[in-house]
């Protein structure tokens, strides 16, 4: 599976944005999707995922209450609706994909296939 992330951009505290992993590839239906960002001197760290079906989502807790993981299979798409933006959520956003996955969503590891990252900036 190869993903390509979106939608990142600038945006005041308070602003949404709605980043998109778009994926080729015949698994992706049956792929685990998780979004994961990094910020500046830290280290990369779960933000949402979904499974295959999208029945099962989990997110960090500072996310929690403002952000949305939703996927299209139509589209092969999975989405990452962010609400509410906090100068601490500015990063580099990555999706990752895990086909037939059986370890928690939020777990770094397992996940195969990661997106080229897309940069989310929130100012004060």
């Amino acid at each position: 599976v190869q993903l390509q992330a979106s939608g990142g951009g600038l945006v005041q505290a308070g602003g949404s944005l709605r980043l998109s992993c778009a994926a080729s590839g015949r698994t992706f239906s049956r792929s685990a999707v998780a979004w994961f960002r990094r910020a500046p001197g830290k280290e990369r760290g779960f933000v949402a995922g979904i499974n295959f079906s999208g029945g099962n989502t989990d997110y960090a807790e500072s996310v929690k209450e403002r952000f949305i993981i939703s996927r299209d299979s139509a589209k092969n798409t999975v989405y990452l609706q962010m609400n509410s933006l906090k100068p601490d959520d500015t990063a580099v956003y990555y999706c990752a994909a895990d086909l037939a996955r059986t370890i928690p969503l939020s777990w770094n590891r397992g996940y195969t296939s990661w997106g080229q990252g897309t940069q989310v900036t929130v100012s004060s």
